[in-house]
C-alpha cells in the first residue's frame, strides 16, 4: 500500500504539473550525481514583492517542521532519500498532490548527530511548466531511478531493471520513477547560489550527517 500512495503521488505531481515540452536531463551515472540543478536567475521588479509573501506564507506554513523531523513524519512525511551531497535528506508526503507553496510534496532536512534542521521544498514535474510556479523559477533533473524503503535509490532506465533489494542496504523495493524535472525552494536555510538552485555550498557541513 505504501509503495503505491508514492507511486500514485509522484504520478499525480506529474499530471498536475500543467507543463509544457522540455524532457528531463539525461540519467547522470551515479546516485549522489543523479540530482542536479543550474544556477537561479535573480527576480526583478513587482515578481521580488509577490515571492516574499508567498515565501512568507511557506515558513508560516510549515514552521512546525523547522527543527522537527518527528512532526513531518506525524503529518504523513516518509523517508525518500538519504543525503545527497550539498542538498539534503529527502521526505515526501504521498497525499500531497499539485503545487501549493504552503504544502510541499518534499521536504529536504539537514542532519547532524540528533538534530535535524529543514533546509528546503521541492516539487516534481515531467517536463518544465510552461508558466514557472513561483516568479523566477528555474529547475534541476532527477534521473530515472529505483528507490528503496530506507532511502537508498540506483539509476534505471525502466522498472524492469531495479533490483528487489537495494544493492546498498539491502532494503525492499519501494518504487520506480522516470526523468524528472525538479523545482527546490530553499525556503528555510539561506542559499548563496540562488534560492532555487538544488545544491547549497552551505550545506557542505552536513555531507556526513
Amino acid at each position: 500500500m505504501r509503495r503505491t500512495l508514492i507511486a500514485l503521488t509522484i504520478a499525480g505531481a506529474l499530471a498536475a504539473s500543467g507543463c509544457a515540452a522540455r524532457s528531463a536531463a539525461s540519467q547522470p551515472p551515479a546516485p549522489a550525481a543523479a540530482h542536479q540543478h543550474p544556477a537561479s536567475a535573480p527576480t526583478t521588479g513587482g515578481d521580488g514583492g509577490r515571492l516574499a509573501t508567498q515565501l512568507a506564507r511557506a515558513r508560516l506554513a510549515t514552521a512546525r517542521y523547522a527543527t522537527n523531523l518527528q512532526a513531518a513524519k506525524a503529518d504523513g512525511y516518509q523517508i525518500l532519500t538519504r543525503m545527497i551531497p550539498d542538498m539534503g535528506w529527502h521526505f515526501l508526503n504521498p497525499t500531497i498532490q499539485g503545487f501549493d507553496v504552503t504544502k510541499p510534496p518534499i521536504l529536504v532536512y539537514e542532519h547532524h548527530h540528533r538534530a535535524w534542521q529543514l533546509a528546503a521544498f521541492e516539487w516534481v514535474f515531467p517536463t518544465q511548466p510552461a508558466t514557472p510556479p513561483l516568479p523566477g523559477a528555474t529547475y534541476g533533473s532527477f534521473g530515472a531511478a529505483c528507490h528503496y524503503r530506507d532511502g537508498t535509490f540506483v539509476p534505471a532506465p525502466s522498472q524492469a531493471d531495479c533490483p528487489t533489494r537495494s544493492p546498498q542496504t539491502g532494503a525492499g523495493f519501494n518504487f520506480w520513477h522516470p526523468d524528472l524535472v525538479t523545482l527546490h525552494l530553499w525556503v528555510w536555510y539561506p542559499n548563496p547560489d540562488g534560492l532555487y538552485n538544488g545544491t547549497n555550498p552551505y550545506i557542505k557541513p552536513f555531507n556526513r550527517g
